[in-house]
């Protein structure tokens, strides 16, 4: 995966820890430069000492092949821009911190996943987005455990079942369960005769995690 690094503070840099230990292609964008030495030092990537809001940073970085964007700055302006230009380049996976709630909206508007309040936990959490982009939010509980958000899409095999119709077409695993369903900004607590429509962001426990057995009825490939 090539991957795109704008900010190496606290949360950028264990991102970028993680990703470079799994081999990823991995080109940082660094603004302040003893930072950027650090990083080039520290980790086996590509360093640009850059403003990486800057679209023309952005080309030199390669953004137009770039499969992952990951804006970890400390401030939402630049992170939003950062996204806007990812966006127009077409980034497949748009990933970023936000400092202020308030301005989350901004970043969801753009279809960018969002971590609140960066810190060196958040940057893992960064850095598992990245690796599922098709799921919206998660949540880890003990014992592998996992609250997931996805959005049913049209190769979802759930499409048109009904809950009760997916267990026992063995649709939905016994320890899945769906325990809401956001429909057109509707909040909907599902019964088992509640049917899926495509475009549904479900909310999702599952005790296993959001493997990919447990990700399939969504979307038919599941994410790994």
């Amino acid at each position: 995966m090539y991957i795109i690094v704008v900010g190496a503070g606290r949360t950028g840099s264990r991102f970028i820890e993680l990703s470079t230990c799994d081999e990823h292609e991995v080109v940082v964008i660094e603004q302040d430069e003893e930072r950027a030495r650090e990083i080039s030092t520290q980790y086996d990537c590509l360093v640009i000492n850059e403003d990486g809001a800057s679209h023309s940073v952005l080309e030199e970085a390669d953004i137009e092949h770039a499969d992952a964007l990951v804006a970890t700055t400390l401030d939402d302006a630049t992170n939003l821009l950062v996204m806007m230009h990812g966006q127009d380049a077409g980034v497949a996976s748009l990933v970023s911190s936000v400092n202020d709630e308030g301005n989350r909206r901004l970043f969801r508007e753009l279809d960018v996943n969002t971590v609140e309040s960066p810190h060196r936990l958040n940057g893992e959490y960064l850095y598992r987005t990245v690796q599922r982009p098709g799921i919206r939010d998660f949540m880890e509980l003990p014992n592998g455990a996992e609250i997931f958000e996805m959005t049913v899409d049209e190769t979802a095999p759930i499409v048109g079942k009904t809950l009760i119709e997916a267990y026992k077409e063995n649709l939905l695993a016994d320890q899945t369960i769906i325990v809401a369903i956001d429909r057109d900004n509707e909040l909907l607590i599902p019964d088992e005769e509640t049917r899926i429509e495509l475009g549904d962001l479900v909310t999702v426990f599952s005790r296993t995690g959001a493997t990919k057995e447990a990700t399939r009825p969504f979307n038919r490939e599941g994410i790994e």
